[in-house]
């Protein structure tokens, strides 16, 4: 999942093909459906993005009330108005009636907090719930943008890597190599450097279990000299989401699959490259489907997106989307970190009854 941030933008303007009182603000690859004659080219709005909760005063201002989603009608979610994606709201609130939001597109300010607005929290199943302690050195996961929100971190004809994103929930599992532990947690716990006790009934201690995780990590640090190896890897199946992939989370069958590793090795840590992945552990431990490898270029990426999931090879459904990766780990100031994004599927979206546990 992505980071929050509520911040100005400058905006292009669209026409709406199917509805003469709408057209479309776009901001970055995005575009949201706003009334016509709102805003012109060059405007600079404010852009609260998808998976935004809004405090009821702001839902009313903007006219939203009983709109929106969730069980509270007060979550931001892509909708198809009139035949177009519109992902995200695109507005000028009252509260920021006394802010320069030309200077505030430069200054990059998220005006979040100010507006009371706070991120989505996907509600946790029993199953991927449970007894926690804290873990310290935990190597944890990174949130990873949308490309279509910072389509600059990669550059035009660069060497990337696509893999399909799955629709489960993440696992981490760090291997320190000198006593053979293991810490198990999800991407939530995580993130609050937490781990989950071992319990034959947590999904993501049957997931390493299963799959011998730890196993694996174990030889992977010894080929590398690492101190600590962490794998991340995607639990699946009927039972963790609404797409299963034709696995079953309930059983024995539950699917995993891996989609990266990083090392701490002579004290520093590292991502291993693609190739490195794949060299790696290929045969150690089920991989995400790697769907291209070539030159960067959005259309592309957004075109691959799309489409039937690899991962049964029996096209159950649709795909979520494609995670983007440079064949060469690297910094990106975009980011402020790792140069890595995701691009998700509009079909994906705006599917019915989609769950989004994490």
């Amino acid at each position: 999942m992505s980071t929050l941030r509520v911040t100005a933008e400058v905006l292009t303007i669209h026409e709406h093909p199917n509805a003469d009182a709408l057209e479309l603000a776009q901001v970055g690859l995005y575009r949201a459906v706003v009334a016509k004659g709102a805003y012109r080219t060059g405007d600079t709005a404010v852009y609260i993005p998808e998976q935004s909760v809004l405090p009821a005063a702001l839902i009313e201002e903007l006219g939203l009330t009983g709109r929106l989603a969730g069980g509270r009608s007060d979550r931001v979610k892509a909708v198809r108005l009139r035949g177009e994606l519109s992902q995200g709201i695109v507005c000028r609130p009252r509260a920021l009636g006394d802010v320069d939001l030309t200077a505030a597109v430069t200054d990059g300010t998220d005006f979040a907090e100010r507006l009371g607005i706070v991120k989505w929290v996907p509600p946790i199943p029993p199953t991927m719930s449970g007894e926690v302690e804290s873990a310290p050195d935990l190597l944890p996961w990174v949130d990873i943008e949308n490309i279509q929100r910072y389509p600059d971190i990669f550059s035009p004809g660069e060497r990337i890597v696509l893999t399909e994103k799955l629709h489960g929930t993440a696992c981490l599992a760090t291997y320190f190599a000198e006593d053979g532990r293991v810490q198990v947690s999800s991407k939530g716990f995580g993130s609050k450097s937490l781990a989950l006790k071992e319990d034959p009934r947590n999904l993501y201690w049957r997931a390493v279990h299963g799959h011998k995780v730890a196993e694996a990590a174990s030889r992977l640090a010894e080929r590398l000299g690492a101190r600590r190896v962490g794998v991340f890897g995607e639990v699946y199946g009927a039972g963790v989401q609404d797409l299963s992939y034709g696995a079953d989370g309930r059983r024995e069958t539950l699917g995993y699959a891996v989609f990266d590793v990083s090392a701490e090795i002579d004290g520093q840590v590292r991502w291993l490259h693609s190739a490195e992945l794949a060299e790696l552990l290929d045969g150690e431990l089920p991989l995400v489907p790697r769907l291209y490898e070539g030159p960067y270029a959005i259309d592309r990426v957004l075109e691959i997106a799309t489409g039937r999931e690899t991962v049964s090879g029996r096209d159950l459904h649709l795909r979520e989307g494609v995670v983007i990766r440079p064949a060469t780990e690297r910094y990106s100031p975009v980011t402020g970190g790792r140069a890595v994004a995701k691009a998700v599927s509009p079909a994906y979206l705006t599917r019915k009854g989609g769950t989004e546990y994490e």
